[in-house]
């Protein structure tokens, strides 16, 4: 919990959780940076995005050519993302203050963490299915478990989702350290799984697989879906590029973000384009249909024990994706707006709390709440990094002032107005409005796929020829953090 902190910081913007790290004892290096995408990029959502592209007609080839793009897109914006955090050694909400100001920067973190609260507890559920099915392949009795229901879930569907809320609650609990060391060990066990997965698919289709369902694309409307699939693919990652710094934060320098990036984007997503295709393109090779996620391909395994290990395996895998991708952030965002009341372990708990309580699995099972309220919270996220990346990259040219990131002194570098950016706001407030408006006005259906994109540049460039305080980036400060800094965990 904070105290009173360093002198010259304010108690409503400096605690241990949210105070720059030490770079002597930074424990991420390179394994641990692919280990989390290891995890990340194998999620069961992003297989089902994947094998739908399958089904809606891109043959295996596409799909490969769509990740090639798409990973070399994602190295360069994560390295980019990446090397703020190893620099400053800050969290994304102190991060967003270099941009959006003191108390603007509360903005882009609170957007960026209800989008990650929710799909916390949807990711939950999803987890949760799995473990229900597993259930009762091993105690059949359970199945009369299924009849009841309270407030839209079934008794089982209780019993597992709590026990899967429990676990990463623990977790978290016991901080960022804890988080690297599970997903370090849950790396492995998810390439093997789906490895071996995707071979006895090959396998039991006689070594062959389909390369398309049946009516594949073909001219300019194929290479127009190539580019759509790519830009799809780096908008479902437009939280975490934004937010990347909440990890790259405890790297031990910029050279081990980058070569964990490299192993873990380019190469780990071309594996996961590979055995995309082998698991969409054998089973439609064997009955003419295609799966909807690899928990279908699972339940089929013949095997109890072998059912047994690849579905926890799944559960393994959906629990690290959520601790990094929709935990770490509402967390980080508690801790900025409370800091004095919250630290790491307590605001994991509250978002623990708020992702249990707004039903989850009611907002999946609502396409309206799914795609127009966290659709339109995500297409908000693509104007926030484009104004943090102009900022920090071409208007500061990474010069950052870290302490006075922590100060509400009407002279502190990141004051501005009141604590907010004018600059900030008025480049956000139109191109976030073109962004939802591209996003879900049919008249643009076309062009739909690209707007996390058309907002992102749309932002960076209109907050770069805005006038804004400081004339040229020479004159901008850059002083760390050590000073004022915490050991990394």
């Amino acid at each position: 919990m904070a105290g009173d902190g360093p002198p010259g910081t304010s108690p409503r913007l400096y605690s241990p959780d949210l105070a720059p790290t030490k770079r002597a004892g930074r424990s991420w290096g390179g394994y641990n940076v692919f280990t989390l995408w290891a995890n990340d990029v194998h999620s069961l959502g992003n297989y089902a995005f994947a094998i739908g592209l399958f089904a809606l007609g891109m043959s295996v080839w596409d799909i490969l050519v769509a990740f090639v793009l798409a990973s070399a897109l994602l190295f360069v914006l994560l390295s980019l993302s990446g090397a703020m955090g190893s620099k400053t050694g800050v969290p994304f909400p102190v991060m967003s203050r270099i941009s959006f100001g003191t108390r603007g920067a509360q903005l882009p973190a609170v957007i960026r963490g209800g989008v990650a609260v929710a799909w916390f507890g949807i990711q939950t559920y999803l987890a949760s299915s799995v473990l229900s099915a597993l259930l009762m392949t091993l105690i059949p009795g359970l199945g009369g478990w299924e009849g009841s229901s309270f407030l839209g879930l079934s008794a089982l569907g209780w019993l597992s989702f709590l026990i899967l809320w429990v676990v990463q609650v623990l977790i978290v609990s016991y901080g960022m350290d804890v988080i690297r060391k599970y997903i370090a060990v849950a790396a492995p066990a998810v390439l093997i799984t789906m490895l071996a997965l995707a071979v006895w698919m090959f396998a039991k289709a006689d070594w062959t697989i389909a390369v398309d369902a049946g009516n594949p694309y073909t001219g300019g409307e194929r290479f127009v879906h190539i580019l759509e699939a790519a830009a799809l693919w780096v908008v479902i990652y437009g939280t975490f590029v934004l937010n990347f710094c909440d990890f790259t934060r405890s790297a031990r320098s910029n050279r081990s973000v980058l070569a964990g990036n490299l192993i873990g984007i380019p190469v780990n997503m071309l594996f996961f384009a590979g055995i995309v295709v082998v698991l969409s393109g054998a089973q439609f090779e064997l009955n003419g249909t295609v799966i909807a996620s690899p928990a279908d391909i699972v339940q089929a395994i013949p095997s109890t024990f072998l059912l047994v290990l690849a579905s926890l395996a799944l559960i393994l895998l959906t629990v690290a994706v959520n601790l990094m991708a929709n935990f770490v952030a509402p967390v980080y965002t508690l801790v900025n707006l409370f800091p004095q009341k919250l630290d790491f372990r307590r605001a994991g708990i509250v978002s623990a709390v708020l992702g249990l309580v707004i039903l989850p699995w009611n907002l999946y099972n609502s396409p309206v709440v799914v795609e127009y309220f966290l659709g339109g919270l995500g297409a908000l996220l693509g104007p926030v990094f484009g104004i943090v990346m102009a900022d920090y990259w071409l208007v500061r040219r990474t010069r950052i002032n870290v302490p006075d990131l922590y100060t509400e002194d009407p002279a502190g570098t990141y004051a501005y107005r009141s604590g907010v950016n004018p600059r900030a706001v008025t480049a956000l407030a139109p191109t976030a409005a073109i962004a939802v408006v591209v996003a879900f006005v049919p008249y643009f259906s076309g062009i739909s796929g690209f707007s996390w994109f058309i907002g992102t540049v749309l932002a960076g460039l209109l907050y770069v020829v805005l006038p804004g305080r400081g004339a040229r980036p020479p004159e901008y400060a850059d002083a760390d953090g050590e000073a004022i800094a915490v050991p990394s965990a």
